[in-house]
């Protein structure tokens, strides 16, 4: 196994050392571009190699693309400036492009609500993100730098604390004491300029190695990713990755490396910290920057097409913990506990791993996929077969493109999607938490404040039916969210045999649309919350819903991009 480590970056290197290609990338979360990319593929117009599962997607496996922004070409026919593709100089070897300026918007009536936001944060009010910049390249270096600003009026809500008892309050820090999740981000506005979507890079051939800031997303979800999302913003990072599939005589291979920085939001759970008696309850991070190692790696089996099946494995610990070759490079580190004795041993990695697959049927333009993750690894191999639920999270979801008839290029999208975060009941035999926390690195899996994987909490069901034609799309979402559930199970629990979980149901309208350089994308959505915060003030035995309980809240997205 250590042996194919080392053999499989230096595969991907010597395949392609004299076949200098493009490292740009379509960032994760471009709004219209990226869901579009993958919607051709459905169609059969798009290489059915790409996994979708180790992104942002490089320009370089979309092939006989000449403008990634512009992929069908409307720009060169309706655009009101006189080019539709980057500049190249000294004749052919170097590249420049103006990278799309965007403008995104965001609003929440009475509280925090959205994920998959990037660098914006949860918050009640009014929040704006800024980007743009350029993409440079000369032979097999490139530069991507794309800064990102965002701005939050982050309001005062009410919060887990209004109408809760001191007890109450204890349980939450017992709880949030060990994870970076603030309920809100400080006491004023937020203001916050990061480095966003940006890159140095030396590419040859498939391989690509270099220092970025950019979002990940690993596995093959597309409202949420249990690995690596982006609902946290980017942070700095090493990468050793393919630009696009490699093919390896039995099928193809993606694969990505990274070892990277994650830091500390600095705020507390709740922005109250002490009980009624005086007595504090928060207990400070260590605060002190987190090591995060990952690999990705996602085969597809020549033998069947549109099949793939991927492998994720995530460590982190505190920097200073960080010292050998094995620490930087911990993927061989046995899965079975009794093999590592890490019991009682200060540095002790939090770990995450994942199975996933994905499966595209070009005829029938749909699509299946699946992710199954684990938190906790099992003491030894015993334990894991007689347990293999403990400490699981999984993913499931499918994709369907209706055609229009006589409308060859208008579709109906069909898209539905599980994400289940919560314990089984082995949790009463033995708790593992909340899928992103750890009891020593107590930061647990985050960065900035906002979690790396998926940004809720607990579980999700989604379902958006929408009608697209080309980079359009118009259609309804409807989802049920069901907030920590872990939390409630342990600290709260069922009264008279009643549960009385917060749950969210909404229902929003989205759309997407071109005109000439313009992009646009706008999200309402309707928010219901039942048994909110979990408060059981006018508490009636025998009732489900607790009266005067139901809060209602609107989120609303509004973004324009300007492609040069």
């Amino acid at each position: 196994m250590k042996k194919l480590f080392f053999l499989i970056p230096g595969f991907i290197i010597c395949s392609g050392l004299f076949d200098i290609v493009s490292a740009q990338t379509v960032p994760v979360g471009t709004p219209v571009l990226e869901d579009y990319y993958r919607r051709k593929q459905l169609t059969g117009e798009l290489d059915s190699t790409i996994s979708f599962s180790v992104r942002p997607l490089s320009v370089s496996a979309l092939k006989n693309v000449t403008n990634v922004y512009d992929p069908d070409s409307t720009l060169r026919a309706e655009g009101w400036l006189n080019f539709d593709q980057p500049f190249t100089f000294a004749n052919g070897k170097g590249k420049f492009q103006i990278l799309p300026f965007t403008w995104q918007h965001q609003f929440n009536s009475q509280r925090p609500y959205g994920w998959n936001d990037g660098a914006m944060i949860p918050a009640k009010g009014y929040q704006t993100l800024i980007s743009g910049g350029f993409f440079a390249k000369f032979g097999p270096l490139s530069i991507q730098f794309r800064p990102e600003y965002v701005s939050a009026t982050n309001d005062v809500f009410d919060g887990f604390a209004k109408g809760k008892s001191d007890a109450d309050i204890r349980k939450y820090y017992n709880a949030y004491n060990y994870i970076d999740a603030p309920e809100r981000f400080g006491t004023g506005a937020y203001n916050k300029l990061l480095l966003g979507q940006s890159s140095i890079r030396l590419t040859f051939g498939p391989a690509s190695f270099g220092f970025s800031n950019e979002n990940l997303w690993w596995g093959p979800g597309v409202r949420n990713s249990l690995i690596m999302g982006n609902s946290a913003p980017g942070f700095r990072h090493f990468t050793l990755n393919t630009v696009r599939p490699v093919n390896i005589y039995i099928g193809s291979l993606e694969a990505q490396i990274i070892g990277g920085r994650i830091t500390s939001s600095g705020y507390s759970p709740l922005p109250k910290e002490t009980l009624s008696t005086g007595m504090n309850v928060y207990s400070p991070k260590d605060g002190a920057w987190r090591y995060l190692a990952g690999l990705n790696l996602v085969y597809q089996p020549k033998w069947v097409p549109g099949l793939f099946f991927g492998f994720t494995r995530t460590f982190v610990s505190y920097g200073r913990d960080v010292n050998s070759f094995g620490d930087y490079f911990p993927f061989f580190v046995p899965f079975q506990k009794n093999a590592v004795a890490t019991f009682d041993d200060p540095f002790d990695r939090d770990q995450r791993t994942s199975l996933f697959a994905r499966w595209i049927f070009t005829k029938a333009k749909a699509e299946v996929y699946f992710e199954f993750a684990k938190n906790d690894n099992a003491y030894n191999f015993r334990e894991f077969l007689t347990s293999p639920d403990h400490s699981k999270a999984y993913l499931f979801g499918v994709r369907k493109l209706v055609p229009l008839k006589g409308r060859t290029d208008e579709f109906i999208q069909i898209n539905g999607e599980i994400t289940q975060l919560s314990q089984s009941l082995i949790r009463t035999i033995k708790d593992a938490g909340n899928f992103y926390t750890h009891s020593r690195v107590r930061e647990g899996y985050t960065h900035l404040g906002q979690r790396l994987g998926a940004g809720t909490d607990g579980n999700l069901q989604s379902l958006d039916i929408n009608w697209v034609k080309g980079l359009k799309k118009l259609g309804l979402t409807f989802e049920r969210y069901e907030h920590n559930v872990d939390f409630y199970n342990r600290y709260i629990q069922d009264l008279d045999g009643q549960s009385r979980k917060w749950v969210d149901f909404s229902l929003a309208a989205q759309g997407e649309w071109n005109y000439k350089n313009l992009l646009f994308n706008a999200k309402f959505q309707a928010i219901k919350s039942l048994n909110s915060q979990w408060l059981m003030a006018d508490y009636a035995p025998g009732t489900y819903y607790i009266p005067h309980n139901d809060k209602y809240n609107i989120h609303g997205e509004f973004g324009i991009s300007y492609r040069f």
